[in-house]
């Protein structure tokens, strides 16, 4: 793969400039096919790496476009291999003209995410540096912007890369051991030392494993269930956090049924509300599922807006109480008394009969009374830490799923250290926990996991 020379877009459409990549082993000769610079004593195969030249894009006697094209040498480029890059007019026009013009001349297409793929193929970053470029690039806060840079830059490499080192030494001398396994009396790795450094291991693991709960929350939004019963105004509520017609808003009764979710940016926190269907007993079949959707998506809240109407709100707290208060034990929940404007003594109709950690407001959503109130209620009750480039938090499913089975892994040597166990096994569970750090990095990846993973990226990264 890496024979051909590639070629694809690397701007968004629309804008004033578009930037074509060409990369690949004859990149710079057959952009050359193309370019004709605007000085004739230079030629393009000619120039020094990081440099400019402005020049036409000819198609035969025709001029497309004057362009500046961007001259990269292997191995110093972004993927490792000679690069160009052809800045240009952001017509669709211009851009699909040279395009045409290069597979003409003999590149071909890239395929989603193959830049990066060939920068990890060629040893410019490991695996987990190459998945945080697609995690800078869909970075919506600044949050998710740091942890993104922190990753690329190789923070969460170093520590592993630490860690892997200290188990292939000692794993290297108790297998010196089982070489000399005729002189029992010979004892080249120390167990105690041993035992500390796993232990020491499984902190961080530990740490690493723990972390992904915040790194989740940051990346993909805090997740905050809004319950309730029937016309208790959770659709209304939506539609004003996301400042948007989300949801149909009806007073007929059972109106939402299906679960809607949307994300949107408070106090540079990501949150994903979902809009659950009404609470309620019913015979409608369709309904019913709704109902036990919302069950289910408040289990995997962190937090819970329960709605109450105001105008009710004693009969609704005794009829949901039973079914919302044990689900809620251990999450933020904000009791959100709504409607009001409907009522004039509305302190008097509140139970006050809840535990200190609940939180309640009152407002109105038709109105939007009170709601920036609730956004910062939403903030604290969200308990994420301040994030630095500095900071090594795991966000991504995979590295979750392989730092798990490492954890593992060095529990085994924890117990088999504990019980004196022979040193094989003690060694076979070390590089075993080697090897689901490694494959975080990508050492020991497979070429289908590699498929499926810069697939996800988008052409001409």
């Amino acid at each position: 793969m890496n024979q051909d020379t590639i070629c694809a877009i690397a701007t968004a459409q629309g804008g004033a400039i578009g930037c074509i990549r060409v990369s690949g082993p004859e990149a710079i000769e057959i952009t050359s096919r193309i370019f004709i610079p605007a000085a004739t004593n230079k030629k393009l195969e000619n120039g020094k790496p990081y440099t400019l030249t402005f020049g036409r894009i000819y198609d035969g006697p025709e001029i497309i476009d004057e362009v500046l094209v961007s001259l990269f040498r292997a191995p110093h480029s972004y993927t490792g291999e000679n690069s160009t890059e052809i800045t240009c007019h952001g017509s669709a026009y211009i851009l699909q003209k040279v395009l045409q013009l290069l597979i003409k001349s003999g590149c071909r297409m890239a395929a989603p995410g193959e830049y990066t793929q060939r920068a990890f193929l060629n040893g410019k970053m490991d695996l987990s540096q190459a998945e945080a470029v697609a995690d800078l690039i869909a970075s919506s806060s600044a949050a998710t912007h740091r942890l993104a840079m922190s990753q690329m830059r190789g923070g969460f490499s170093k520590e592993l890369t630490a860690l892997r080192d200290q188990l292939l030494h000692f794993t290297s001398l108790i297998e010196l051991e089982l070489d000399f396994s005729d002189h029992e009396e010979l004892e080249f790795a120390d167990r105690s030392e041993l035992c500390q450094l796993a232990n020491n291991i499984e902190k961080v693991i530990a740490r690493l494993v723990n972390s992904f709960s915040v790194g989740n929350a940051i990346k993909n939004g805090v997740p905050v269930a809004i319950v309730g019963e029937t016309n208790a105004g959770k659709s209304t509520l939506l539609n004003v956090l996301l400042n948007e017609e989300k949801a149909i808003v009806s007073d007929i009764h059972g109106t939402t049924r299906d679960i809607i979710e949307d994300t949107v940016n408070i106090g540079g926190i990501t949150f994903r509300f979902i809009d659950t269907a009404g609470i309620r007993e019913t015979n409608d079949t369709i309904e019913s599922i709704g109902i036990e959707r919302t069950f289910q998506k408040l289990d995997q809240a962190e937090i819970v807006l329960w709605i109450i109407d105001a105008t009710d709100a004693q009969t609704q707290v005794t009829q949901l109480a039973g079914q919302l208060l044990p689900r809620c034990e251990r999450k933020q929940l904000i009791l959100v008394y709504n409607k009001a404007d409907l009522v004039d003594n509305i302190q008097n109709s509140i139970p006050n009969n809840f535990p200190d950690n609940v939180k309640s407001i009152i407002l109105s959503a038709k109105n939007r009374e009170h709601i920036e109130e609730l956004q910062q209620m939403l903030i604290t009750s969200a308990h994420l830490p301040t994030v630095t480039q500095n900071d090594v938090i795991v966000t991504n499913v995979r590295h979750y799923e392989a730092l798990n089975n490492a954890l593992e892994s060095i529990h085994r040597v924890q117990k088999g250290l504990a019980n004196n166990i022979s040193g094989d096994f003690v060694s076979q569970d070390i590089r075993e926990c080697i090897f689901h750090l490694s494959d975080i990095a990508g050492e020991v990846t497979n070429d289908m996991i590699l498929q499926n993973i810069f697939q996800h990226f988008c052409i001409g990264k």
